[in-house]
C-alpha cells in the first residue's frame, strides 16, 4: 500500500513565541488517515489536509467505544534533525490494544513509516525551544455505523501531531497527588492495560474532584484490596525506597509505558537497583515519614518526569521536604531521558530514529 500526498491548498499561522505553546491545543497542517474494511483490509492511505471528519451519527465509536490512541513525540536536535523517541514501541503496543479491542492490527512496518512520512511534512512545526517537542496522537476508531454490541467491519486509523509544551505549567515543579480510596481506574481482567479512551473517561470525576481539592492528579489503588499503588491517571509511578527504584508491576491492570520502560533502563545505567512490586499506601506514609521514601515521581510521554511533592490519602498528608524540591535521582534520570532524547547524550540502547 501507498502513501498518497494529497494537495495542501492553505497553511495555518504558526505560533511564533514557542513559549506561549500549550499541550494539545494547537495541530498542524496535515494528518495521515487510512481506511478499514472487513474483507479488504486497509486501503486508502493518504496524508492530507487536517480537518474534520463525517461521522454517521450510528458509527460504532459513539456507541460502544470501541477506540484506541498511542502517544509519542518527536525532537528538535541542536543540528537541526528530528528525533522520534522509540517510535516502534509505540507502534507495538497499539497493535496489542488492538487485539484486546478486537480491531484490526496494522503493518507496523508501513504504519511507522507513515508516522515518519507526516512528520517530515510537517518538519517545520518541531519546535526548537528546551522542553518543547512535537507530539505524535495515532488513533483508531470503529466507524461503521451500526447498533448492536460486536466488533465493527470499518475502522479509520489516523494521526494528528501538535507542536506542544510542558504538560504541566509549572515544568518539573513537585505535583501534588490525591490518593482516591473510593474510585477504581481498572480491574484484573479488564482493559487496564490498553490505552484506551474508556479507560481515560471513567477517571474523570476522580480527577475533577481533585483538582477541586486542590490536586493535580490522582493516583489509584488496586480493585481488590484498595491499599496497594498502582499508577497516577496520566502517567506510571516510581518511588526511591530503601535506595531502589520501586514501581507496580506489569499484571493487566496498568500501562505498559514506554516512558515507564525507559526510566526502568536508565535507573538500572545508573546503579541502581530496579524492584516490580505493589507499594501499599501505609508502606508510602510510613516510607516518607521514617525516610525510607525519599523520592517519587510519575513517568509518561507526555509528562516526561514528574516529581512528586506531597500525597494526600484520606485525612493524611505527608510530603517530600518541603514539598517543592525536585529529589536528585529525579532530575537525573530527566535529565538523562532528555539529554538522549535532544540529542545531548548518546544513545546506547537505540531508541532514538532519526528523520
Amino acid at each position: 500500500m501507498k502513501i498518497d500526498l494529497l494537495p495542501l491548498k492553505e497553511k495555518k499561522a504558526k505560533i511564533d513565541d514557542e513559549s506561549k505553546l500549550v499541550f494539545g491545543k494547537s495541530f498542524t497542517d496535515r494528518m495521515f488517515v487510512m481506511d478499514y474494511t472487513t474483507g479488504q483490509g486497509w486501503h486508502s492511505a493518504r496524508i492530507q489536509p487536517y480537518g474534520p471528519f463525517s461521522m454517521d451519527p450510528a458509527a460504532m465509536v459513539l456507541h460502544y467505544a470501541q477506540e484506541i490512541f498511542e502517544g509519542l513525540k518527536a525532537f528538535r536536535r541542536p543540528d537541526g534533525r528530528i528525533a522520534l523517541f522509540r517510535p516502534a514501541d509505540n507502534v507495538a503496543r497499539f497493535n496489542r490494544s488492538a487485539k484486546r479491542m478486537c480491531m484490526p492490527e496494522v503493518d507496523e512496518g508501513f504504519f511507522l513509516e507513515a508516522i515518519r512520512e507526516l512528520v517530515r511534512q510537517e518538519a517545520d512545526w518541531v519546535p526548537r525551544n528546551e522542553g518543547t517537542s512535537l507530539y505524535i496522537r495515532p488513533t483508531m476508531i470503529a466507524s461503521e455505523p451500526m447498533l448492536g454490541v460486536r466488533p465493527a467491519d470499518q475502522y479509520l486509523c489516523y494521526v494528528i501531531v501538535c507542536p506542544v509544551g510542558a504538560y504541566y505549567k509549572g515544568g518539573l515543579s513537585p505535583v501534588k497527588i490525591w490518593i482516591s480510596d473510593h474510585y477504581v481506574r481498572a480491574a484484573n481482567g479488564g482493559t487496564g492495560e490498553v490505552k484506551t479512551g474508556g479507560n481515560y473517561a471513567a477517571s474523570l470525576l476522580a480527577a475533577r474532584e481533585a483538582s477541586a481539592k486542590g490536586y493535580d492528579q490522582v493516583l489509584w489503588l488496586d480493585a481488590k484490596e484498595k491499599q496497594y499503588i498502582e499508577e497516577v491517571g496520566s502517567m506510571n509511578i516510581c518511588f526511591i525506597y530503601d535506595g531502589k527504584l520501586v514501581t507496580s508491576p506489569l499484571a493487566g491492570t496498568i500501562l505498559d509505558g514506554i516512558t515507564r520502560r525507559s526510566i526502568l533502563q536508565l535507573a538500572k545505567d545508573a546503579g541502581l537497583e530496579v524492584e516490580q512490586r505493589a507499594l501499599s499506601v501505609d508502606e508510602i506514609f510510613d516510607g516518607v515519614k521514617n525516610g525510607r521514601l525519599t523520592e517519587a515521581f510519575g513517568t509518561g510521554t507526555a509528562v516526561v518526569v514528574s516529581p512528586v511533592g506531597q500525597f494526600t490519602y484520606k485525612d493524611q498528608t505527608v510530603a517530600f521536604g518541603d514539598g517543592k524540591t525536585t529529589g536528585a535521582v529525579t532530575r537525573k534520570l530527566y535529565d538523562t531521558l532528555t539529554g538522549i532524547q535532544y540529542g545531548r547524550l548518546p544513545d546506547t540502547h537505540g531508541w532514538i530514529d532519526l528523520l
